[in-house]
């Protein structure tokens, strides 16, 4: 069963009077099929309008959208014999990010995704998407994995940041994600990071610097969540759209500000809609990335890293 968001409460009273239709029996069956129809055209322009014009903060709830499909989706779609690799060798395992081995349209690859789940029992297993220090070591032994067997790494952002729990500070919750960073930028072989839902603060930076990064069209990017921002500056989290808008957290924004690479368009209605579609499109836009990519030496991918990040936030100034 589809879950609707608060706006778009016209669109789930319209495919709500679609559905009661097609169980309708009647004889006149040739009518309702005529109703259906003109329904469907009726709700794909109001998605095409409700879409067209999201607010930040609206992008936000697409993006947190329990539906929208997560990282083991993609891991599953896009990796033939993924080996999951666990735990970082310190302290233990940390189920909210995954990461292993596997073959990405034929070419060896690490991969390493944050996984929120999809139901209250892999929520809790995942913790939320929010991973704590072992979960960012973790991160750390595959990229020096990959660098050490020459292989890319495929990284797939779905956080709302890192778990801000007093073990986690205990165990060195900013030195883990520090450590991440830099061993992203020393990794002699090519990364690709593609935030599929949200990209929370150095939670997601951690293992978001890489050469090419990309942004499904309905996903966010921030260096802290609108209630977050909402609290510190308002004093409220009820001024959360506020903040949305004034932190500038869409693709579209990150783009024009050349924080990002490039944008996925996700199908309409967003990513929940058709999880198989929008996974393909990821597919293809990293396959195509990862080409050129393949044909620089080490020491070039460490260079285009830096330069990269060293000159973000200056466009669109």
């Amino acid at each position: 069963m589809r879950t609707f968001l608060d706006f778009e409460k016209p669109i789930a009273d319209l495919e709500a009077k679609i559905e009661e239709l097609r169980h309708l029996t009647s004889d006149d069956t040739v009518n309702i099929a005529e109703e259906v129809g003109r329904l469907e055209v009726k709700v794909d322009k109001l998605l095409r309008q409700t879409f067209a014009k999201l607010t930040a903060w609206q992008k936000v709830q697409v993006a947190r959208h329990p539906q929208r499909p997560h990282g083991i989706d993609y891991i599953a779609a896009l990796i033939d014999d993924f080996t999951p690799l666990a735990g970082d060798r310190s302290f233990g395992e940390d189920a909210a990010i995954i990461g292993g081995l596997g073959r990405f349209r034929g070419q060896s690859c690490v991969v390493i995704a944050q996984e929120k789940g999809h139901d209250m029992a892999t929520r809790i297993k995942h913790n939320f998407g929010m991973p704590k220090p072992e979960g960012y070591r973790k991160a750390i032994r595959l990229l020096e994995l990959a660098g050490r067997f020459n292989l890319p790494v495929i990284t797939l952002i779905d956080t709302a940041g890192a778990y801000p729990g007093i073990e986690a500070e205990a165990r060195g919750q900013a030195e883990a994600i520090a450590r991440s960073i830099d061993a992203c930028l020393a990794a002699p072989v090519p990364i690709i990071s593609t935030i599929i839902g949200e990209g929370g603060s150095g939670g997601a930076i951690a293992i978001a610097t890489g050469n090419r990064v990309n942004m499904l069209e309905h996903s966010v990017y921030s260096v802290i969540s609108p209630e977050g921002c909402a609290s510190i500056l308002w004093r409220s989290s009820d001024n959360a759209q506020d903040a949305a808008e004034a932190l500038r957290i869409t693709a579209q924004d990150l783009e024009k500000l050349g924080v990002i690479d490039a944008i996925v368009p996700e199908p309409l209605g967003g990513a929940h809609r058709d999880p198989g579609g929008i996974i393909a499109e990821v597919g293809t836009m990293i396959e195509d990335q990862l080409r050129p990519l393949l044909l620089l030496d080490g020491a070039a991918l460490k260079q285009q890293r830096r330069e990269k990040f060293l000159e973000m936030g200056q466009k669109g100034l």
